[in-house]
C-alpha cells in the first residue's frame, strides 16, 4: 500500500477581533510566535507560524481581526486581513462560543461564504460556555457556511485541536514543504522582540494608549564574547500627554513594561538581554500614511 503523498499549504486564521486567532496559532505552533492580549486589534501585521508533521507542512497566518475600518491604521489592518484570507489555501474561520451566534462572527460567516477554497468554522472558547448550547451554534455555523467543516475547539485548552488538525490536513494540497523543517516562523528575531514589547504595553495600560502606540526598533547588537543582545526601542505615542501615561509616575511604569519584555525575550531568544526603552511623541502618527507604513506595515 503506497503512502499517503506529503501535504503543504497555507492555512489563514481568519475572523473578527478577540476570538483567539494568535491564541490558536501559538497552539498549533507549540510555541509563542503571536503576541497575546485580552484587547482587541492587538495584531496588526500578518504573522506566520509553521507546523510541521511527518506527512504534513501547515504554514499558518494569523493577521488583523475583521473590524469596522475606521481611521487610517485600522483600513490597513483590515485589508490586510482581506488580502491574507485571499492566498489561503485552506480557510480556518474562527467565531467565539456562546448561546447563539454573535452579529460580528456572522458577518464573518457571512463574507466567509464567498471564498472559494476549503473551508472550516472552528467554534473556539468552548472552555468558557455550556456545552448544551454547542449543537445548536454547529448548526447555526453549518446553516451560514453550508460547505464548511464545523469544529468546536478551546485554544487556550487545547481541548479538540487535534481534531480541528485532521481535518485541515486533509484539506491541504500535496506538494512539498515550503519552509525548512527546522523553522516554526518567517519573523525575525529583532521583529518579534518588537512585538512582545508592544504586547507589554498592552498589559501595562489597558486603555485607548496601546492602540494608538508603535514600536521603532532602533537597535539589536549581539556583543561576541560576552553573548550579549543590546536591544534599542522607540515606544511612539501620538499624543504628550500619552508620553507621560507610559513613562509612569518616576519612569516606574517604562520600567515594568521593560523589565518584563527582557524577561520573556531572554526565555525566548535564550539569550542574555540589556534592553533600554524611549518614548517619543509623533503627533497623530496614525492619520499619517507614510508613518503608518513605517511603524505599523
Amino acid at each position: 500500500m503506497a503512502p499517503d503523498p506529503f501535504r503543504c499549504g497555507l492555512v489563514a486564521l481568519g475572523g473578527h477581533t478577540n476570538v483567539g486567532k494568535s491564541t490558536l496559532l501559538n497552539r498549533l505552533v507549540g510555541r509563542k510566535v503571536s503576541i497575546v492580549t485580552p484587547l482587541p486589534q492587538t495584531t496588526r501585521n500578518r504573522v506566520l507560524g509553521v507546523r510541521n508533521e511527518p506527512d504534513a507542512q501547515l504554514l499558518l497566518v494569523d493577521m488583523p481581526g475583521l473590524h469596522p475600518p475606521r481611521g487610517l491604521l485600522n483600513q490597513q489592518m483590515t485589508a490586510l486581513a482581506r488580502r491574507c484570507l485571499a492566498e489561503a489555501d485552506v480557510l480556518v474561520g474562527i467565531v467565539e462560543a456562546a448561546s447563539t451566534l454573535k452579529t460580528r462572527d456572522r458577518a464573518f460567516l457571512a463574507e466567509m461564504v464567498h471564498y472559494q477554497m476549503p473551508k472550516v468554522v472552528a467554534i473556539n472558547k468552548i472552555d468558557r460556555t455550556r456545552r448544551s448550547s454547542l449543537l445548536p451554534l454547529a448548526e447555526q455555523c453549518a446553516h451560514e457556511v453550508p460547505q464548511a467543516e464545523i469544529v468546536p475547539i478551546s485554544a487556550l485548552t487545547g481541548e479538540n485541536v487535534e481534531r480541528l488538525l485532521e481535518v485541515v490536513r486533509r484539506f491541504l494540497p500535496v506538494g512539498q514543504a515550503l519552509m525548512p523543517r527546522g523553522e516554526y516562523t518567517d519573523q525575525s528575531e529583532a521583529k518579534i522582540a518588537q512585538e512582545i514589547i508592544r504586547e507589554k504595553i498592552f498589559f501595562s495600560v489597558r486603555e485607548e494608549i496601546p492602540f494608538s502606540t508603535a514600536v521603532r526598533l532602533d537597535e539589536f547588537t549581539l556583543e561576541g564574547e560576552r553573548r550579549l543582545l543590546r536591544i534599542g526601542a522607540t515606544i511612539v505615542v501620538e499624543r504628550e500627554s500619552h508620553k507621560g501615561i507610559l513613562i509612569g509616575a518616576d519612569g516606574l511604569r517604562l520600567k515594568r513594561i521593560g523589565q518584563s519584555a527582557r524577561e520573556e525575550l531572554e526565555a525566548l531568544l535564550k539569550q542574555r538581554i540589556f534592553l533600554t526603552l524611549f518614548v517619543r511623541t509623533e503627533k497623530n502618527w496614525t492619520r499619517d500614511p507614510r508613518k503608518v507604513a513605517e511603524l505599523a506595515g
